[in-house]
């Protein structure tokens, strides 16, 4: 029997404390923007870009699941930009539309206003029978 110290087959028993380091280094998975894109896909499809929105938000949500965290962030990121353009698509132009409109039909009824204007004058008799 061998009676020298430290042994040679001892090993020391597994701590189960934390190691800071790791832990520090974990963040929260990308979101996908699922519900948005298909909001978007469904009432507000300017240009086919909640379609899109919706294709980059469904890979997004399949390489989170699949585990690649960065690719997912890279999907999720487009799926973002194409979900704010698409949005504003269709939320700025409408708007766009209906100040033209507006404007429009105030110029056409200061116009109209002038119109009646000048056809209402009447030219008086006196102009001409003083010749």
């Amino acid at each position: 029997m061998d009676t020298s110290y430290p042994r040679e087959d001892y090993l020391p028993a597994p701590s189960h404390k934390r190691d800071p380091s790791s832990t520090a280094r974990v963040s929260s998975p990308p979101r996908d923007h699922l519900i948005w894109s298909i909001f978007n896909t469904i009432y507000m499809n300017f240009c086919c870009l909640g379609f899109v929105a919706l294709a980059f938000s469904v890979k997004a949500r399949d390489r989170k699941v699949a585990g690649d965290v960065e690719a997912a962030q890279r999907f999720s990121s487009k799926a973002r930009c194409y979900n704010a353009l698409a949005t504003a698509g269709s939320v700025v132009l409408p708007l766009l539309l209906i100040a033209l409109v507006i404007t429009g039909v105030l110029h056409l009824s200061k116009l109209a206003q002038q119109s009646v204007g000048f056809f209402t004058y009447q030219f008086s008799g006196t102009d001409e029978d003083n010749k």
